[in-house]
């Protein structure tokens, strides 16, 4: 039995696999409506966004991503995105795609994106939105939300807030960052099966999703948010996810959320500290805590990656393109341990030291 160390899947909670082996019930009736409104609100409280409302789909994260831009602009648009790895360039090629203005703030591995990076942007033109991915999963990087904030109030911006990887690892509060649209996949930290995505709107975002016409039937957000005040979705959702989330808000609710992130960032530290004394190292700009590149000098990460699945059975992300043999990424989140992190530590050390 593999053991996960992904950022996506992650290692799941007996908990929630019980739930997975059940049958899946019926959904439209008022058992299933009442699983929805309490996980409307329940999600309102984790992330902080009172006044807003939740829109529950059935896609992977990017297809909420896509569903966001298509429902919260416009072609009279002109927006700022974020764009520092795979995710940050996904929301360009997504403008691309449906005939959005934007300006990239590109960043390239080893820099940390600064406010006088996006203010040359802001120089250019006339802008009405600033899109992010928080934790650049790629990359492990994690934007200044506090930073992004100011700008986007300084500039009267929409804020938009891929946190697909970001939620229960780093602070996520719509309030105190005003933030207006913030998007969420299932299979994250939330550590639930794939399928299911997330997207919070605030009060201001509404407001535009109103006034906007959808080209598509399926992501149409005034359908669902139509639907939502029944309970329900308007297409068959991933009933067994909706299910696992209920159960798993409402562990969350018990343990509270900055727990959750103070044990992610324990995890983090500790695994980083031990990277360190085994003579590897990861980048110097700011992490999230819910992922760590390890940079390998040797540019053996490939073989590190095969060997950990072959002899220990474990799974950590691979880097992709130019980074295939230097890099990998090793996640804290999901059901994950201090003690998990020092066995995957010894085991990264005895391979190294073979190679």
């Amino acid at each position: 039995m593999k053991h996960l160390f992904t950022i996506g899947p992650v290692e799941m909670y007996p908990e929630t696999l019980k739930i997975g082996g059940k049958q899946v019930p019926y959904f439209r009736n008022d058992e299933f409506s009442n699983i929805i409104l309490s996980i409307n609100k329940g999600l309102k409280k984790l992330l902080f966004n009172k006044n807003g409302e939740i829109i529950l789909l059935t896609s992977s994260g990017t297809g909420a991503m896509e569903a966001t831009i298509m429902n919260c602009f416009t072609k009279e648009d002109n927006l700022i995105i974020i764009n520092g790895g795979s995710f940050g360039h996904r929301f360009t090629q997504i403008c691309d795609v449906h005939g959005i203005p934007y300006e990239s703030v590109n960043i390239i591995f080893g820099e940390t994106l600064t406010r006088e990076m996006i203010e040359d942007k802001l120089n250019n033109g006339k802008f009405t939105g600033l899109l992010v991915n928080l934790d650049e999963t790629s990359n492990g990087q994690l934007y200044d939300i506090k930073m992004l904030s100011d700008v986007c109030k300084k500039n009267n911006l929409v804020f938009v807030v891929d946190a697909i990887s970001a939620f229960l690892a780093d602070e996520v509060n719509m309030d105190k960052y005003s933030i207006d649209a913030v998007i969420l996949s299932s299979q994250k930290a939330l550590s639930l099966a794939p399928g299911l995505s997330i997207v919070a709107l605030s009060e201001k975002m509404l407001k535009r999703v109103e006034v906007i016409d959808s080209e598509s039937i399926y992501f149409d957000f005034k359908d669902y948010l139509k639907n939502a005040e029944r309970g329900q979705t308007p297409f068959t959702p991933a009933v067994r996810v909706i299910i696992e989330l209920e159960d798993m808000i409402k562990r969350l609710e018990k343990k509270g959320i900055y727990n959750i992130i103070k044990h992610t960032n324990d995890i983090a530290s500790y695994f980083r500290k031990r990277v360190n004394e085994i003579g590897l190292e990861y980048p110097s700009y700011p992490l999230s805590n819910a992922v760590t590149p390890i940079i390998f000098p040797k540019n053996n990460a490939d073989l590190v990656y095969k060997r950990l699945i072959e002899d220990y059975g474990f799974v950590v992300n691979p880097s992709g393109g130019n980074f295939a043999k230097s890099m990998f990424r090793v996640s804290h989140v999901g059901n994950q341990s201090i003690e998990d992190c020092e066995e995957l530590i010894l085991a990264i050390s005895e391979i190294i030291k073979k190679l």
